[in-house]
């Protein structure tokens, strides 16, 4: 039945159909009476970890290793080339909209899809029909560490600290892992880790979180941690939005991507996209931004954006089904390493 589901494939006018028959019986699913409403102000704190360290390790390393990591673990690395625009991020958060899971600019929406941080992240082990849900097996974290780094349970055990609420490993004990562990294959896999704790998932600065250790262990079986990168995006932006504070611990550099992907107005797409080893990722990274508009220039332009002025598919996406539904849900559940969220598929029908 589930294969029976995923295979099917619909065309435009029966998706639209039954997307107005949809919204005429259901509404928005949100409560009757609800009225979403975006925040006035928001003081969102867009503090990173210093990548300096990670790209200067990755710079020493010899195209063997690197081709290595691209094969385990896809185009993350190029993330610590994205430079993340604070003004802009902070407007952006500004016009989030918490109850839809969306970007709200006027009558327009735009939602993030899974589609697209996919097909950005472009790694080849990944199958996605393999999603995130973490497992309650009792294997410590130190056990963890000890299968991911290839040392020992002392050398783990000293090394983990509390931090909050959750248990860490500090950054400053894994650089000399990736620089000089006897095994390549322990090397570039610390390296991975440290990409995913500290620019994928950034809860404590400088610490890698033991959720995300959890998460990784999962990645040698293939499974797509695409959702369950959407949903701690969506509830950190919600967390800032609502409480009108706080610091994003969700991907900033992915956001600014698909960001620019969909105010990127362009008449050709370069054919290089339909390419297997043509990398977004890269060709982001490379691209020079202006980083002189202030906040307030931003906001000014966000308020007036009109609806010529959003491609809804990013420039780079190349033309392909996408998830709209599931099954009979409105909404789509989404399981994080932290929580769980609502997605809404619905919307990509724009």
């Amino acid at each position: 039945m589930e294969n029976e589901f995923l295979n099917k494939v619909e065309d435009n006018t029966a998706i639209r159909a039954w997307s107005e028959k949809l919204q005429s019986e259901k509404g928005d699913s949100l409560a009757e009476g609800y009225i979403s409403e975006l925040q006035e102000f928001t003081r969102v704190n867009v503090a990173q970890n210093e990548l300096q360290e990670l790209g200067d390790i990755w710079a020493r390393w010899d195209e063997g290793t690197k081709q290595l990591f691209y094969q385990s673990y896809g185009d993350i690395s190029y993330l610590l080339d994205i430079r993340v625009d604070k003004h802009l991020f902070r407007v952006m958060v500004q016009f989030w909209n918490s109850a839809y899971k969306c970007f709200t600019f006027g009558e327009m929406d735009l939602v993030q899809t899974m589609k697209e941080y996919t097909a950005l992240l472009r790694c080849p082990k990944v199958q996605v029909r393999k999603t995130y849900a973490r497992v309650f097996n009792g294997q410590t974290f130190a056990k963890k560490l000890m299968n991911i780094s290839g040392m020992s349970e002392t050398w783990v055990t000293t090394r983990i600290q509390q931090k909050g609420d959750s248990k860490c490993i500090p950054w400053e004990n894994l650089p000399d892992l990736v620089l000089t562990h006897p095994y390549e294959r322990k090397r570039v896999d610390i390296f991975a880790l440290s990409i995913y704790g500290l620019v994928i998932f950034p809860k404590a600065l400088r610490h890698v979180d033991e959720a995300v250790a959890d998460l990784f262990v999962r990645l040698e079986k293939g499974i797509t941690p695409v959702p369950a990168i959407l949903p701690e995006t969506f509830r950190s932006l919600s967390t800032c939005q609502k409480t009108v504070e706080g610091r994003f611990i969700g991907c900033a550099q992915l956001l600014m991507v698909l960001f620019h992907g969909h105010f990127w107005k362009v008449d050709k797409v370069s054919y290089r996209v339909f390419f297997e080893g043509y990398s977004l990722l890269k060709k982001e990274a490379a691209i020079q931004r202006r980083e002189d508009i202030s906040k307030e220039k931003w906001m000014e332009i966000l308020q007036n954006l009109k609806e010529g002025d959003i491609e809804w598919r990013a420039y780079w996406m190349v033309p392909d089904g996408i998830m709209y539904r599931c099954g009979n849900f409105d909404w789509v559940p989404l399981l994080g390493i932290w929580g769980a969220t609502g997605y809404t598929p619905l919307l990509t029908l724009r």
